[in-house]
């Protein structure tokens, strides 16, 4: 089986995933903190950026991947690689922590939710065979 959709999305969302990790480690070396956040607020924004693409990029690549192992259309595969690919281009600038309800991170929340669900119906159709 050849994957041709999921890794159109993989590829980015993996170069997001490094972004992230690189303003991490930049910041972890600029203050001297091996592990944790020091206390730093900064730090610990840019480490709930980097935990968060962590957590749902390999959710939603891998639902994508069993969907299309499974022959899912790829219209499907796509609008969920797409909304993955806005989900996690723009939660990192909404997750503030002095605004909880900050729009890009209903905009970053809400995309990855609805990428994960679309191919979990893709997974369940091809399941059951209809």
């Amino acid at each position: 089986m050849t994957f041709t959709v999921t890794p159109l999305y993989a590829l980015p969302v993996a170069a997001i995933y490094l972004i992230l990790w690189f303003r991490v480690s930049a910041l972890r070396s600029a203050q001297g903190v091996s592990f944790g956040d020091g206390g730093n607020a900064l730090l610990l924004q840019r480490i709930r950026q980097h935990g968060n693409c962590a957590e749902w990029s390999a959710f939603v690549i891998i639902l994508m991947m069993l969907a299309e192992g499974m022959g899912a259309p790829a219209l499907y595969l796509h609008i969920s690689g797409a909304l993955l690919l806005i989900g996690r281009i723009a939660h990192p600038f909404g997750l503030k922590a002095d605004n909880a309800g900050h729009p890009l991170r209903y905009v970053g929340n809400g995309t990855n939710i609805l990428a994960a669900l679309n191919a979990m119906v893709c997974l369940g159709v091809n399941a059951v065979d209809l």
